[in-house]
């Protein structure tokens, strides 16, 4: 990949998602001989530079692939934009998974219009967080970042440059 070229194209990355799958585990294994601290400052310095330059907007497929987890204050926060009671909001929108967790209740999500989230400045925290290499601890989340490889473009992107930047052959 050129060093400055960012690569949106949905196909493609997916094709090469499903192609590097091998490589993306030993990457993983590589990973784990790392200094996780200096591992996050190089992914941090990546995806500041990266995120910026993806529109996310133009893309959507997080929305339209992922399983959200939904916050207590999330709900509340959609039910006031929606000017719904809370409980009317969950049983449309949410249900809960596993250990009483609340997760959105269909993927895609509800709120995606095209490749728009029609809720946008009251999206939920996991959406607002993703695809979470601002945060600490890249080399222990390797597995669930490496997953969404082939479909999202920021992934992509910064993982790509993040095996030149560590050397990775």
């Amino acid at each position: 990949m050129q060093e400055n070229f960012i690569q949106t194209d949905l196909a493609i990355i997916k094709t090469i998602g499903e192609e590097k799958e091998d490589e993306n585990y030993d990457f993983r294994i590589f990973l784990k001989s790392l200094n996780e601290i200096e591992v996050d400052k190089i992914v941090h310095r990546l995806n500041d530079e990266i995120t910026p330059q993806i529109d996310c907007t133009a893309c959507g497929n997080c929305c339209k692939t992922l399983m959200i987890n939904v916050t207590e204050s999330d709900l509340v926060r959609l039910a006031n934009h929606l000017k719904m009671p809370v409980t009317e909001t969950k049983s449309k929108f949410i249900e809960e998974g596993w250990g009483n967790e609340m997760i959105i209740n269909t993927i895609p999500c509800h709120f995606l219009k095209e490749t728009v989230c029609t809720i946008y400045p009251q999206r939920f925290t996991d959406c607002r967080e993703f695809p979470h290499l601002h945060k600490p601890g890249f080399t222990s989340r390797s597995l669930g970042t490496l997953m969404h490889y082939g479909s999202c473009p920021i992934i992509f992107n910064v993982v790509d440059r993040l095996k030149i930047a560590l050397g990775f052959e």
